[in-house]
């Protein structure tokens, strides 16, 4: 097997998978790994190239094609640069709230029995929110990400919402009101009770797989007495503060949303067989170093890859997409911010432009007499599947 030294996860993988592979594929999801051939193939002939020329003096640049993937680290950079300068110029500048929507540890492993859970939740705080708006006969601006890992990468699946704290009048939509509020007292119990009725329902309708740990539930009425212990506890719906600081909202959900779970940063030891990792414990309100074989690593890491197609950000009241085209540009209006069709589109974010960012140099100044290279010609990758590719990879290390 190939060794391969550096902390970046693309090395851990690369050393480790293969193993890990053997071990546990039987209980591996394919989206797993599509996303994990994907990372691995980043920057490799795999996936092609474009082939860069100076006409100058003849020096050759080869640029490898990127797998776009989420759990690409590097990739994910770009997604999230793209993510963040996009909605800093759609969302509308003015005053924002951010929610946090929990609930009890217990729950968190019927997620991932039952993926389609994940498409469901999302919506229910949002229309908690929207509705307690439109009884002001306000329509607000709502987005969300669902987040299903703490920082210590352990299973955690929990809302992050931000609304705007005005809105359109819900009747003319001409009209911008000023400060909806939000009572943390009257939001909380909703959201427990459409949770817990979330899960009666799925079970009632024999949707619901339960794990092993559950074998003591026999029916539904001591799937129902175990809900309602729950039920009577106080979940936990943290209201930060309003701010007008919208880049500062933004920025907080992109770095989570187009990366993997853990930043590179963050690893601060890797010695081919442990990894250890910084994260801030919220008990301790402290950092703190947690240490993990690379197996139980990659076990923590994997289990927090989405099914490909699934949407991490969604979007609702006037920024839900079958409105946003007419809604939008009104409320930017209002606002007074009349550029926002021509912010849209100064948001693309190229490699060249983010690799000048990043190091300060143009990649296709030619090194050997700084003349601009020109474009040759692109190779493309392949057409082989990435279950094949995959199982180049696996092979090629033993």
């Amino acid at each position: 097997m190939e060794i391969v030294s550096g902390h970046s996860l693309k090395n851990i993988l690369k050393n480790h998978w293969p193993d890990f592979y053997l071990k546990h594929g039987h209980n591996i999801r394919n989206d797993i790994i599509i996303n994990v051939t994907k990372m691995l193939s980043c920057r490799t002939e795999s996936l092609g190239c474009h082939t860069y020329v100076c006409p100058n003096c003849g020096k050759i640049l080869n640029v490898p094609h990127t797998c776009k993937s989420r759990f690409c680290s590097s990739c994910g950079k770009k997604a999230t640069d793209q993510w963040i300068r996009k909605n800093m110029a759609a969302l509308p500048d003015t005053t924002w709230q951010h929610i946090t929507f929990t609930m009890p540890s217990k729950l968190w492993c019927l997620f991932w029995l039952n993926r389609h859970l994940f498409n469901k939740i999302s919506a229910i705080a949002a229309n908690i929110i929207k509705n307690t708006a439109k009884k002001k006969n306000v329509l607000v601006g709502i987005y969300t990400a669902i987040h299903t890992f703490g920082r210590d990468l352990k299973r955690n699946v929990h809302i992050h919402l931000s609304v705007t704290r005005g809105g359109l009048h819900s009747v003319n939509q001409s009209t911008w009101i000023k400060d909806v509020f939000f009572n943390q007292k009257v939001i909380m119990p909703q959201w427990r009770y459409l949770i817990i009725t979330l899960f009666r329902d799925e079970y009632k309708s024999g949707n619901l797989r339960l794990p092993k740990s559950m074998a003591f539930i026999k029916n539904y009425t001591s799937f129902n007495s175990w809900l309602n212990v729950l039920f009577n506890k106080t979940w936990v719906v943290h209201f930060c503060k309003k701010t007008n600081n919208q880049k500062r909202n933004v920025d907080y959900l992109g770095k989570y949303l187009k990366r993997p779970p853990i930043g590179e940063t963050r690893i601060k030891s890797y010695d081919r067989k442990f990894v250890s990792f910084e994260y801030l414990d919220h008990y301790t309100n402290s950092k703190t170093i947690k240490t993990l074989t690379a197996e139980d690593f990659i076990m923590r890491l994997i289990t927090h890859i989405h099914d490909c197609g699934f949407r991490c950000i969604r979007y609702y009241g006037f920024l839900a997409n079958r409105v946003r085209g007419k809604l939008l540009s009104v409320v930017h209006k209002l606002l007074n911010n009349p550029l926002f069709n021509e912010l849209i589109k100064l948001t693309k974010v190229y490699w060249r432009q983010l690799i000048f960012h990043t190091f300060g140099s143009d990649p296709l100044e030619c090194t050997n007499c700084t003349q601009q290279m020109e474009l040759r010609s692109i190779t493309f990758a392949p057409k082989i599947s990435l279950f094949s590719l995959h199982q180049e990879i696996i092979h090629k290390n033993f």
